[in-house]
């Protein structure tokens, strides 16, 4: 995605208002790696600008996906997010608490894929399902010791 200067320009040439409420949203897209919902931007968008509206974050959202900056992500459960990496890659989804990270895939495009004979393909989305290392290290914490030692019972022994 264009930095929020850039974002304002192609805004304007496309004759659309650039207001300060969409201006907050450039700024909050920019560099996030998040993958927001529009009603997760919106909540932080509310919190420096009370009074902006949720239509006002999903027509940006809407605006910026139609000129290329912004890719909305579905990865098959909940909301659909929004990706200002618009780089070619795929997705890691957290079974656990829903994180989304961005994946890089080496040599996706030379993959053979089997049965979609006359189907011809526009674009490919891999998402990857699992657990983030923070999810999977609390899991292993505590799976490995579920009562810690202090309060672990010792038998009496005479």
């Amino acid at each position: 995605m264009k930095p929020p200067t850039e974002l304002a320009e192609a805004f304007r040439a496309r004759g659309l208002k650039v207001t300060p409420q969409r201006q907050l949203l450039f700024g909050l897209l920019d560099g996030n790696t998040s993958h927001p919902t529009a009603e997760g931007l919106f909540v932080e968008a509310s919190a420096q600008m009370p009074g902006i509206s949720l239509r006002t974050v999903y027509t940006t959202l809407t605006d910026l996906a139609e000129m290329g900056e912004l890719q909305p992500v579905s990865c098959g459960a909940g909301a659909i997010r929004f990706d200002p990496n618009v780089d070619d890659h795929h997705h890691g989804v957290c079974d656990s608490c829903g994180n989304v990270t961005d994946a890089y895939v080496v040599g996706a495009e030379s993959l053979i894929v089997e049965g979609l004979d006359g189907f011809t393909t526009n674009s490919a989305s891999i998402v990857f399902r699992g657990q983030c290392a923070p999810c999977a290290s609390s899991t292993d914490e505590s799976t490995s010791n579920p009562i810690p030692n202090s309060q672990q019972q010792t038998p009496n022994t005479p």
